[in-house]
């Protein structure tokens, strides 16, 4: 193995950016992430960046599996739309999701 290896980047142990609740998407800048437990801000933060969530979606959003999909930061869900480049990828869904529904799994792409 390389010497200078310093981990696998599943988990990341971070600076929470404010009061994270376990299981909510969270952004620090171009990294996005799936909290591991709660966190007060300024405290360390596990931010799982690999695997498979159910997570919150736009709930008027149609999703089929292999769709691309998008963080809405502002809205804390995930979405189909790019938002003219003002969304970031968070990864692809692994299930479909009609319109309406509320959650969609999302394979993260880390």
């Amino acid at each position: 193995m390389a010497t200078n290896y310093v981990q696998p980047g599943d988990t990341l142990t971070l600076t929470a950016p404010g009061a994270i609740t376990s299981g909510s998407i969270v952004q620090i800048g171009a990294l996005i992430g799936v909290a591991a437990g709660d966190a007060a801000s300024g405290e360390g933060l596990d931010l799982v960046t690999v695997g498979c969530f159910m997570l919150p979606k736009v709930s008027t959003d149609a999703v089929i599996v292999g769709d691309v999909l998008y963080f809405d930061a502002a809205n804390g869900v995930v979405t189909t739309e790019d938002g003219t480049g003002a969304n970031d990828r968070i990864g692809v869904a692994v299930t479909a999701a009609a319109n309406p529904s509320a959650s969609v799994v999302v394979r993260l792409d880390g």
